[in-house]
């Protein structure tokens, strides 16, 4: 199945350096290609790719709005939204994965991650650059994070260890992997996690895995 991707770029070089990385790719074909915000919100909302690459700073709306615009909590059937940037500051990543964003990549990251984001992002996973995902989950604890607290229905052993591997950015391959269980165990343990407390995707779980000390900082 090919994977339908949306960039949204203010720069026309790096939307075309984008452009050549992803379409490389067998299983990858991008679709549209925005220069702004408001753009990336219309194209992103009549063509509903499978995955939209946004910008952090783009004119009329910057990639944190574009984010809330298209995956926010508000939002009734959300698209999955990865942010490639050049700027790993902490307000960005903080605001990008609290307004939605399913991936934080930075640019100079490599064609690699880049595709493995976007192929995760489809898949339902989601992927933080490692350079940023640590610092960005220890703030979490400070700064609170979605749905903390304790869940209305307490985890089980395995659904806890499952998000103790989830909050130090494991796949779900890697996961199952290490619990020696299958994949499709794995994704009905994560879908489990998030009904119980309340979220909507595994970046919101390790962030409240990391908020609520589930996880240590070793």
């Amino acid at each position: 199945m090919t994977i339908r991707v949306l960039l949204a770029d203010d720069q026309a070089m790096v939307r075309s350096g984008l452009r050549l990385i992803l379409e490389d790719q067998p299983d990858i074909d991008v679709v549209a290609e925005a220069a702004d915000g408001g753009q990336a919100v219309a194209l992103a909302r009549r063509l509903r790719p499978d995955v939209c690459l946004v910008d952090i700073r783009m004119p009329r709306l910057d990639g944190i709005e574009v984010t809330r615009a298209l995956a926010g909590p508000d939002v009734p059937d959300p698209l999955r939204v990865v942010v490639v940037t050049t700027f790993d500051l902490d307000e960005y990543v903080y605001g990008a994965l609290r307004g939605g964003a399913v991936g934080f990549v930075l640019k100079d990251a490599g064609p690699a991650l880049l595709v493995e984001a976007v192929r995760a992002a489809h898949a339902g996973d989601a992927l933080v650059s490692p350079s940023v995902t640590v610092r960005l989950l220890r703030h979490l604890r400070s700064v609170g994070a979605p749905g903390s607290g304790r869940p209305a229905r307490a985890l089980s052993e395995r659904e806890t260890e499952v998000v103790r591997a989830i909050a130090r950015g494991r796949t779900n391959q890697e996961i199952a992997a290490e619990l020696f269980i299958s994949l499709s165990t794995v994704k009905s343990h994560l879908s489990g996690i998030q009904t119980k407390l309340g979220l909507r995707n595994r970046v919101e779980v390790a962030a409240w895995a990391w908020a609520n000390h589930v996880v240590g900082l070793g």
